[in-house]
């Protein structure tokens, strides 16, 4: 940790928020049980995990500990709201707002540590398109549930931890034009490192009555969705698109612990995006396979961008064979294979808008990744992001997915929000975080489901393209919300 002359050295630099580092051993401990720990079931919480191995996508988890600033907001209205009161309103387009909001901190960023070590964290909804592209602006969709279009927790206290290396990382930060700040947070930091050794209730897993086993409600009956399939293939026929994701929302009523559902969600869909949000009066819980877009700096002294594009489904095998027999399928398959290379280009000319000319490269292609229901092809672009260009304007070229839209973007979204009955919510868009020191990674908001009021709303979208079935892709959708509705359906059976 460092000292009070080192505290003193860094403000007199301009920094307006220091970190206090305190170092322990997590060998004993898992994500779960030290987010337990460490934010006592207060919300304005969050933990992050990857459970997928390997260090690139698996190495750091994150605890955020409750915040005490938020930024929130709906349409073009945004609060800033400290210790549960609004201190700032704003009329505005909020990706603005935010990137001047985030030009009020200069963080020293405590070296020798993973992309995330402070920032801002939470969700972009999908409206957020609406304060990206004009022609989308003036739509507004029903069937909202009350959650706002995006929502970043201001995280200044957090722990990371190193699952490689079995080390744990309590991260404070002080503002130094405050009082006795250093002392307030090496305060903190002893306070945490105390709540390391707490033994804490963990949250009950048992069976719950029959009653309390409600069946899943759909906004779109099979019938309605598959006209709007065809209507899509009408369009596509036109020449007005190549592609339209069309996706429908589920809703359950779900009465035990948000908790439970991370956990079952943790064991039975191990995802790279693992995410717990308790937002207090919603809760988000996900497990998505996908980037929406990552920046993070590189080697060279530049920045990196990535985009992954995942596109073209199948179910997992029975067995092993039969497994390799759909991996098989699934490659061969000359509509799943032209749907992902329009992806791939789709992923090019997004990072193209933002990187520097002749950077943008395809560093794999076609691979095949799998989950505990369904495989996906999977492909990997990357480019070197131009000079002067925020996590703000990365966000900006490649938001939302064209996974979770089409192609052309653009028309394809304005399909969306003609035949989709209801607001996609949290749905599409992209959680993740953007941190002090430049880095940015986010995650598409899919396999993920939002509760509120306890109700579970889950969403699903299928790509639809000149030869698609509509059957088939009904059951796409049914497929890929099966297992947050599984996970559900877990925790009402005890797990």
């Amino acid at each position: 940790m460092i000292t009070p002359s080192e505290f003193d050295a860094l403000a007199a630099q301009g920094h307006n928020r220091i970190p206090l580092v305190a170092q322990a051993l997590a060998d004993l401990d898992t994500p779960l049980s030290l987010y337990l720990k460490l934010t006592q079931g207060k919300p304005l919480s969050f933990l992050l995990e990857s459970v997928v191995g390997g260090e690139r996508f698996g190495r750091y988890s994150f605890v955020g500990l409750p915040a005490r600033t938020l930024v929130r907001a709906t349409g073009r209205h945004i609060e800033v709201v400290t210790d549960g009161a609004v201190v700032e309103t704003h009329e505005t387009n909020p990706l603005d707002f935010i990137e001047a909001y985030q030009g009020r901190f200069k963080a020293a960023v405590p070296k020798g540590l993973p992309r995330f070590c402070g920032g801002l964290a939470g969700y972009f909804g999908y409206d957020t398109v609406r304060h990206i592209e004009p022609r989308l602006a003036k739509t507004h969709k029903p069937g909202g549930i009350g959650t706002p279009d995006i929502l970043l927790l201001q995280c200044e206290e957090l722990a990371v931890i190193d699952n490689l290396a079995d080390r744990l990382y309590l991260i404070v930060y002080a503002d130094p034009a405050q009082p006795g700040a250093y002392d307030r947070a090496a305060a903190r930091i002893a306070q945490l490192q105390a709540q390391l050794n707490a033994v804490v209730p963990v949250p009950p897993i048992a069976a719950l009555p029959a009653a309390e086993h409600h069946p899943v409600e759909r906004h779109f009956s099979k019938a309605d969705f598959e006209a709007a399939v065809l209507r899509c293939k009408e369009y596509i026929a036109a020449g007005d698109c190549m592609q339209v994701v069309i996706g429908q929302r589920l809703e359950k009523r779900f009465t035990a612990s948000p908790l439970t559902l991370y956990r079952a969600l943790r064991s039975l869909n191990p995802s790279p995006y693992m995410y717990y949000y308790d937002l207090g009066d919603h809760h988000v819980v996900g497990s998505s396979p996908e980037i929406l877009v990552r920046q993070e700096h590189n080697a060279e002294g530049g920045e990196t961008v990535t985009i992954r594009p995942i596109a073209g489904t199948r179910p997992r095998g029975a067995t092993p064979e039969a497994d390799v027999a759909n991996e098989k399928e699934l490659l061969a398959d000359p509509k799943e294979r032209a749907e992902h290379v329009m992806l791939i280009d789709l992923a090019r000319n997004d990072i193209g808008r933002i990187a520097k000319t002749g950077s943008v490269k395809v560093t794999e292609a076609f691979g095949i990744e799998r989950y505990s229901h369904v495989m996906h092809i999977v492909s990997n672009v990357e480019g070197e992001l131009k000079d002067g260009m925020s996590g703000l304007d990365v966000l900006r070229a490649s938001f939302p997915a064209g996974t979770l839209s089409g192609a052309p973007k653009i028309r394809a979204m304005e399909i969306i929000d003609e035949l989709e009955p209801v607001q996609r919510g949290v749905y599409g868009g992209a959680v993740g975080y953007l941190s002090f020191a430049g880095d940015m990674d986010v995650a598409i908001a899919i396999r993920t489901g939002v509760i509120k009021d306890q109700v579970l709303y889950v969403q699903a979208g299928a790509g639809v393209v000149a030869d698609s079935v509509p059957e088939l892709e009904w059951k796409e959708t049914e497929a890929k919300a099966r297992a947050v509705v599984r996970a559900a359906e877990m925790v009402e059976q005890g797990l």
